[in-house]
């Protein structure tokens, strides 16, 4: 290997020995939920181009890593979604199915790692289908672009604010005129039609794929409190909702949610899964039926106890039926803990009223 090789060897090595994540301050639309997420139900449906990095990589949890020596017999390996380089006219783009339709707030189009090899503009369209099943050709459909070409930041988180009031079920990402994102989010209000729900129908009124939203907790330390929401059971520890040990006598940690609709709860499930030595000794849900989001965060809303204290073990699911007070109208529920530790899943079984 000769000097100048031998040079450029280094100094590549020692840029992905820097390589660092950058994070920018969130918008209050990212507090929304992410209609596109893998864990949610989401799927990328197409790309134009992956060869280096799968589509697939662009829905999953986190912002996703960087390994400095890994590589794949296509060249380094990047967790993300990477096209080769374009060598004739075009760009690449990818389709997203939705979890469940929505109406899009905003969007984060992260680069993250991607630092020579991140596109310099995006765009975004959206489409609503009945039935996406018999679609053979996603780029003859009529889509609506909803935020036109973009400029993206290397490595960084890139947030744009969509003023659409349509409902979506699909959505395509265009970059110009190829190479590698990390992740896609895509923020917004889960649209569910509750007419199709009956009166007497049992739903989880707290699931996210429903609408339901953790909207504000004391502490989320280790783990956040989303995870309590989303759908199945939790895939690890780090799937959950944890708070940091607490040396407090008597301490007191709680998470509170916004119903998807208001309803009547019969049915509470608390899941420790996976939580072993940190599960929370006590549990306890109260409920409040509120005008709105802020005057329960402010603590001026009225909680009622629907469950009292209930011990918890390990790794296991608590259901009470017999235990919950019944016919006590909520939109709001907050589930206590004591003193401290975690929680996979909660499922707040009932039927809504108006």
């Amino acid at each position: 290997m000769g000097e100048d090789e031998g040079g450029a060897a280094k100094r590549r090595q020692m840029a992905f020995e820097n390589v660092k994540e950058i994070i920018k301050e969130s918008p209050v639309f990212t507090k929304l939920t992410d209609l596109a997420a893998e864990r949610l139900g989401g799927k990328v449906v197409y790309a134009t181009d992956d060869f280096f990095a799968e589509k697939e990589n662009l829905i999953k949890p986190g912002r996703g890593i960087f390994i400095t020596d890994k590589y794949t017999d296509r060249g380094k390996w990047m967790d993300g979604w990477e096209s080769r380089r374009k060598r004739i006219p075009g760009h690449d783009w990818a389709v997203l199915q939705l979890a469940t339709s929505g109406k899009i707030m905003g969007f984060d189009i992260d680069t993250n790692f991607f630092l020579g090899n991140h596109p310099p503009h995006a765009s975004v369209e959206g489409i609503h289908l009945t039935d996406a099943s018999a679609v053979s050709d996603w780029d003859t459909l009529a889509w609506t672009e909803i935020l036109p070409k973009s400029p993206l930041d290397p490595g960084s988180q890139n947030f744009y604010e969509c003023k659409s009031d349509t409902l979506f079920t699909h959505i395509r990402l265009h970059i110009y005129p190829d190479g590698g994102v990390a992740r896609f989010r895509v923020y917004g209000e889960v649209f569910r039609n509750w007419d199709a729900v009956g009166s007497d129908e049992v739903i989880d009124l707290a699931a996210a794929i429903n609408g339901g939203k953790a909207i504000a907790c004391n502490d989320m330390f280790f783990s956040a409190m989303g995870n309590l929401i989303m759908p199945g059971r939790g895939v690890n520890m780090g799937d959950g909702w944890e708070t940091k040990r607490n040396r407090t006598p008597n301490n007191r940690d709680w998470v509170i949610l916004k119903l998807a609709h208001k309803g009547i709860i019969e049915r509470i499930l608390v899941d420790t899964c996976h939580f072993k030595g940190n599960y929370p000794d006590t549990c306890s849900i109260e409920v409040c039926d509120a005008g709105n989001d802020d005057e329960v965060i402010t603590d001026k809303a009225a909680w009622t106890e629907i469950l009292p204290k209930q011990k918890l073990s390990a790794d296991n699911e608590h259901l009470y039926t017999a235990e919950v007070k019944q016919a006590i109208p909520a939109t709001h529920v907050r589930l206590n803990i004591f003193p401290d530790g975690g929680v996979s899943r909660l499922r707040l079984f009932g039927k809504k009223i108006n």
